[in-house]
């Protein structure tokens, strides 16, 4: 055979392998450029895609205030943040602070009430020990009176080692009551108070309550701590 007559047998046997080739070739590529444009398409209508979407975010709703009523740490760390007007422990001890010319000062117990008022009548202590009257203290001049040990800040000092700085407070109180005819009138009446002292205070011989006001009657007799001494209320009215 000679070499033209094998070069063209050689020819006539690759040209149509290459002609198939060619033609395979053209249709993947008609094939994925149509995939493609579907593909565009689908995702130009919002269609699904390929690729896996992100998770959509939940709305976020409002919290229902619980039932039990407990806030958010937020709200308490609001709250804390808020100014307290509010009087402080030292800010009221301030208010009641008595101060001395040598520069110390005293923490009063007590402070009157909105009711205090000054009697109108002339009311008396007439002091006994055993049968023997030592003292008569007027005790109409003002709206209360101090009793106790401490000098600086008591009005009637007491002496007996049992009585306490503060012992004591006889208070006179604007209070309504109703008459025999059944009216209301405001009258002022003496009342005592014991100031949490360590032995006490006596009324006709009974230990009164105390931090709590105890109504005082004409002719009553009155101790402070264990003293003999003894003081009795009267008036300048009594007979």
């Amino acid at each position: 055979m000679t070499a033209t007559t094998a070069e063209g047998t050689i020819e006539r046997t690759i040209t149509p392998l290459i002609d198939v080739a060619a033609t395979e070739i053209e249709r993947i590529i008609v094939e994925e450029t149509t995939i493609d444009e579907k593909e565009v398409y689908r995702d130009s209508r919002g269609g699904s895609s390929r690729r896996s979407a992100s998770p959509r975010a939940r709305p976020s709703r409002p919290r229902s205030p619980s039932k039990s009523g407990s806030r958010s740490p937020s709200v308490q760390e609001e709250d804390k943040a808020k100014p307290n007007f509010k009087p402080s422990g030292l800010l009221a001890a301030e208010t009641k602070m008595v101060k001395h010319h040598d520069g110390t000062s005293t923490v009063l117990k007590y402070h009157e009430p909105p009711e205090a008022r000054k009697p109108t009548t002339g009311w008396r202590l007439y002091v006994f020990k055993g049968a023997e009257q030592v003292d008569l203290l007027h005790i109409h001049r003002q709206s209360a009176y101090l009793f106790g040990r401490d000098r600086s800040v008591v009005d009637v000092t007491l002496d007996h080692p049992s009585c306490s700085k503060q012992h004591a407070v006889i208070q006179y109180r604007a209070v309504k009551e109703k008459n025999e005819f059944g009216e209301t009138k405001t009258v002022i009446k003496p009342f005592i108070i014991d100031l949490e002292s360590t032995n006490g205070t006596h009324v006709n011989g009974e230990q009164i309550p105390t931090s709590r006001y105890y109504e005082l009657k004409l002719s009553d007799v009155i101790k402070f701590g264990e003293s003999n001494r003894e003081y009795v209320l009267l008036s300048e009215d009594a007979t």
